[in-house]
């Protein structure tokens, strides 16, 4: 039987390798999206969010070696080979080689840098709020490659066509996860 993995054995673990304030909002930007999808999908909600808190457990202390050292860590820690697995699948093509094939690792490699986008979006924005972002307004971001310019949108596409789902749903479904997070976000307005 797997090791039961708490959220709070997650966020514990996460806090011991990251101390950015910047990497922690993206842990849980990606954690709320991955929530909202797994009840979307009828999923297992706490296992979702866990991966997606944890995907970057690694990427402040060891940016060179970006998932191998998550991959230590993790097994050390006793966590199950399926959280593993989905989350080094979150990196696939760039730094493993861990195809996405559950829903779970579809979405987690769809919405990691789509994240990103969206969070970029919404600090432009004169409320800087999330709760009126709209996806028409991501679309048009989506098309000037100098904003948000670190962002793959190569990646993102990847992952719709993963989930076999349109782009413009898949940002939609991205931001409603991220409304659910605004505030621990910092990103419910003025």
């Amino acid at each position: 039987m797997d090791k039961q993995i708490t959220r709070t054995d997650a966020l514990t673990l996460f806090k011991q390798y990251n101390q950015s304030e910047s990497l922690n909002k993206h842990a849980f930007a990606v954690e709320g999206v991955m929530r909202h999808f797994a009840r979307k999908f009828n999923e297992d909600e706490e296992k979702w969010g866990i991966i997606g808190l944890v995907h970057d457990l690694d990427y402040e202390q060891f940016p060179d070696e970006h998932c191998v050292k998550t991959k230590e860590i993790l097994t050390k820690a006793g966590w199950p080979e399926s959280y593993i697995r989905a989350v080094l699948s979150h990196a696939y093509g760039i730094c493993t080689d861990v195809e996405p094939l559950h829903i779970m690792e579809k979405v987690l490699f769809a919405t990691d840098e789509l994240t990103g986008l969206v969070t970029t979006a919404v600090l432009v924005r004169p409320d800087k709020s999330i709760h009126s972002l709209t996806v028409k307004s991501v679309k048009k971001r989506w098309k000037d490659k100098r904003f948000a310019a670190k962002v793959d949108r190569g990646i993102i596409s990847k992952g719709a066509e993963m989930l076999n789902m349109p782009i413009e749903e898949l940002i939609d479904e991205t931001i409603q996860g991220m409304q659910e997070v605004a505030r621990t976000l910092g990103l419910d307005g003025e």
